[in-house]
């Protein structure tokens, strides 16, 4: 992840397209709809957008015909949602498979569904329930949310790869094989991700807090706490 151009067979490449396209169309309509409610989240989604970007363009070797790195989905899928950080991803991975040649175009669809669908959808849940259940702290919760989201990301990228390539027929040995040699980058990025990821979020609540207060994100209690910190 990202799965470089022309690497997976164009079957695989066809069926991930059309997995992906239908989250990213509903993205955008939650997208429009949450712009037309509040124009003041536009600055946030494009900062949002930003980190995701800049964190997964920084690429380390890894499996043949693919990388390790961050996603920095984490963020967004914390503050708006999987449709909308489905929206942000898709634009992301276009971009960087035009201008830098990192994943690629046949590819878009198989990378967008691992980075921008299910790895924030699942992080996104975790955020849900660590926020409403388990009482969390915004930090600790986003730290949790942006690795859960960047290891999501690679277990899916495992079992795409597997997929198109399995391993003497088996597509659980290739899995395994994969998510392995992941695993001994990505565990890592995945704690620092999340350690960075968190003091965003906490830095955000400190200068603009007024625009995650209106999504739902903290109450007044938690803003006044996160600011008195840095006091």
């Amino acid at each position: 992840m990202h799965i470089m151009e022309g690497y997976l067979p164009i079957e695989w490449c066809v069926l991930w397209a059309v997995l992906s396209a239908p989250c990213v169309i509903y993205g955008l309509w939650r997208m429009k709809q949450m712009i037309q409610q509040d124009r003041r989240v536009l600055p946030l989604m494009a900062v949002c957008g930003a980190f995701v970007f800049v964190l997964s363009a920084l690429k380390i070797p890894s499996v043949t015909g693919s990388c390790s790195h961050p996603t920095g989905t984490g963020l967004s899928a914390s503050f708006f949602g999987p449709w909308v950080t489905a929206v942000l991803g898709t634009i992301v991975l276009l971009f960087q498979a035009i201008l830098l040649a990192h994943g690629g175009l046949t590819t878009l669809g198989a990378n967008v569904f691992s980075m921008a669908i299910v790895g924030p959808f699942v992080a996104w849940l975790v955020f849900v329930a660590l926020r409403r259940y388990a009482h969390a702290g915004l930090g600790l919760s986003v730290f949790i949310t942006a690795a859960v989201a960047n290891l999501v990301t690679y277990t899916v990228t495992s079992l795409q790869l597997a997929l198109a390539f399995p391993a003497d027929g088996s597509i659980l040995t290739a899995f395994i094989a994969f998510a392995t040699i992941f695993a001994v980058t990505q565990i890592p990025l995945a704690i620092i991700e999340g350690i960075i990821c968190g003091l965003v979020a906490k830095y955000i609540v400190r200068v603009k807090p007024d625009i995650l207060k209106k999504l739902g994100i903290i109450e007044d209690a938690e803003i006044a706490k996160i600011q008195g910190e840095a006091a």
